[in-house]
């Protein structure tokens, strides 16, 4: 049986990044607004171990800064301080996000010393006119390399993209999902673009220089990404903003496609089209619908939209639950 996974996550936000990205806050996004101490960082790990089922898989996860551009001193009191839970077995090992451009052999034996297991690169998008507009200050031919460096080290590749972004286009998401997927990570995140207070995004939008897409827009957009990678056997570990205190109480967020549950929707969607081929069917009686457990929430979809759309044809839908049906597989039965 798999062993659970979990994050203790350690927000840098803004540290040490070359560049102001325009969409980028991470002091909104993240809700942490200073670099953490090394006593903070104890005092978090602390009480997240408290919260967590004993076998677990837990990773401690630098996000929300460029961390390997931090000043290595910075960077070996952080890995230090995580590092003694590694000893002590608490923990299986360290996560951490940063920049493309700031990956390199001297970084990556620097991180391997302190047990380093994931790095998650902000590839954001692998169009190089995106990536300008966006000002992140790096190019697509950074990813490839930075990605290329990390696989031959050995630490799994993680590689976040956003949806969305000046310049984007539903064929430009499908390319830089395709190309993602081509660079073998073994993770991957998908995040819809939203409009933060006080980001240059913010101000392009005021002056209409950035129509942020709608909530159907992303869904239908950010399936598929997820897609692409379900197919290439990338784990997508978050499709989605993590909804911090200032984004669910509307104090930091401006326009966009922010859902708290927007993986549910994305997955919704996909399954929308799956099952939109009995709406053409001659039956009118009833229909059940075979599914793994796993993706039954989804397959009956969010506040049950896809019931719901059978239930135009259908005298009544059923949903039953199925362990031999793997992933988006289904069986049905007329009745």
């Amino acid at each position: 049986m798999q062993r659970k996974h979990f994050n203790i996550p350690i927000f840098i936000p803004n540290a040490a990044c070359p560049h102001q990205c325009v969409f980028c806050d991470q002091k909104k996004i993240s809700g942490a607004d200073k670099i953490p101490s090394v006593d903070m960082i104890n005092d978090m790990i602390q009480k997240y171990l408290g919260t967590m089922r004993e076998g677990s898989e837990i990773e401690i996860a630098f996000f929300g800064g460029n961390f390997t551009g931090l000043p290595v001193n910075i960077q070996e009191k952080f890995l230090q301080a995580a590092c003694k839970y590694i000893r002590d077995r608490k923990v299986s090992g360290i996560r951490l996000s940063t920049r493309p451009d700031y990956i390199n052999e001297d970084k990556i034996t620097l991180l391997k010393q302190y047990n380093v297991t994931a790095i998650e690169l902000g590839a954001q998008s692998m169009d190089n006119e995106i990536l300008k507009l966006s000002g992140r200050g790096h190019t697509a031919d950074d990813v490839v390399r930075a990605s290329s460096v990390i696989k031959k080290s050995g630490i799994s590749l993680g590689l976040q993209i956003m949806i969305g972004l000046p310049g984007d286009t539903p064929e430009k998401t499908i390319n830089t999902a395709q190309r993602v997927a081509a660079l073998g990570p073994d993770t991957a995140r998908i995040y819809p673009t939203i409009v933060i207070k006080g980001t240059g995004l913010e101000r392009m939008y005021h002056t209409k220089e950035y129509v942020p897409l709608s909530i159907e827009d992303a869904t239908e957009w950010s399936s598929h990404a997820l897609q692409i990678f379900d197919e290439s056997g990338i784990k997508v570990i978050r499709v989605g903003l993590h909804p911090s205190e200032g984004l669910l109480s509307g104090e930091s967020f401006i326009a966009g496609p922010f859902h708290p549950s927007f993986r549910e929707l994305v997955l919704t969607r996909i399954w929308k089209k799956l099952l939109d081929r009995f709406l053409y069917v001659s039956e009118n009686e009833e229909l059940i619908i075979y599914v793994n457990p796993e993706e039954y929430n989804y397959a009956v979809g969010y506040e049950a939209s896809n019931k719901k759309m059978l239930g135009k044809k259908f005298r009544k839908v059923v949903f039953k639950k199925e362990p031999s049906i793997k992933g988006r597989y289904y069986g049905s039965t007329y009745l």
